[in-house]
């Protein structure tokens, strides 16, 4: 089981994250990813409605840069009509995709 802590860099994306979006929301991302405090991100799902092609494209860019600065990249409290969408593309093997227990310590900040 991943370890994820408090020193993780969390971001809540809410509503549509789709191509009006996407682009901004890839920025905040690689922005919270490169810095220097930061361990990870944890992108916490619970509160996005859809995603597009160019939400998913903006979380594989973070993903991937993730990896590139060998940090931990993590989605957790994703809504099961979202789950679907990274089932159909196989995204599900790709990312590390917590359930809502693994993060019980974002409660105590």
């Amino acid at each position: 089981m991943p370890t994820v802590t408090e020193s993780m860099a969390v971001v809540q994306p809410q509503g549509s994250l789709n191509a009006s979006n996407a682009q901004d929301f890839q920025a905040a991302l690689l922005e919270r990813i490169q810095g220097e405090a930061a361990l990870g991100l944890l992108v916490d799902m619970s509160h996005l409605e859809s995603l597009d092609s160019s939400g998913l494209i903006s979380l594989i860019a973070a993903f991937k840069q993730a990896r590139l600065l060998g940090k931990q990249f993590y989605l957790c409290s994703v809504p099961p009509a979202i789950r679907i969408v990274f089932e159909l593309t196989q995204l599900d093997q790709a990312f590390e995709i917590l359930d809502e227990g693994s993060t019980s310590f974002l409660a105590a900040a």
